[in-house]
């Protein structure tokens, strides 16, 4: 088995007890493993948003944050989410985890995640290149737009996505100091 194929399966304060094949930590109900979520603001505070490929294994189709994986056997956090940006979306910019939460959701394939999940943010005002084996589109969108959006329509976005925004949303104008660090 491929390590590259794993996941680090984690206790509920994210202490490593194994390792799995991703797929397998999908069924069965799933078991907790590790996750990180990356959240790209620009400089007008506009968040990124990928729409995952219509041919992924889990929650195809759905509007999602710039990108998430899981890190891999001796990977940090912080390294995972910097490849995996660099892999989906075309770039790359420093971050800064900021939280992290628990989460369980059911795919309509039949599959669960069940993970811990570190959320990342970061800052860039480049030009984004979706990998078309990862995303189908991208767009930046604003917090009023987001918020409508996720209001009208939630079903069309991830479901981590929806679990770490409201934490996201609250710290908005944090998010914008962090970025005004950056420059």
């Amino acid at each position: 088995m491929n390590s590259h194929d794993n996941v680090i399966l984690v206790d509920e304060n994210d202490n490593e007890i194994g390792r799995a094949n991703k797929v397998d930590a999908h069924r069965d109900g799933g078991k907790l493993h590790r996750a990180v979520s990356v959240f790209i603001f620009n400089t007008n505070v506009e968040c990124l948003l990928q729409r995952r490929a219509n041919h992924k294994y889990h929650f195809p189709d759905k509007w999602s944050n710039a990108c998430c994986t899981h890190p891999r056997p001796g990977e940090t956090n912080l390294a995972a989410a910097q490849r995996r940006l660099h892999e989906e979306m075309g770039f790359s910019c420093d971050l800064e985890e900021v939280f992290s939460f628990s989460y369980v959701a059911t795919c309509q394939t039949g599959l669960t995640e069940r993970e811990f999940d570190h959320v990342f943010v970061g800052r860039y005002d480049g030009i984004v290149k979706p990998n078309p084996d990862e995303a189908s589109a991208s767009r930046w969108m604003n917090r009023r737009a987001l918020t409508l959006e996720l209001q009208q329509c939630p079903e069309t976005f991830t479901p981590w996505f929806r679990n770490a925004l409201p934490r996201v949303l609250k710290s908005w104008l944090e998010f914008a100091k962090i970025i005004d660090r950056q420059q």
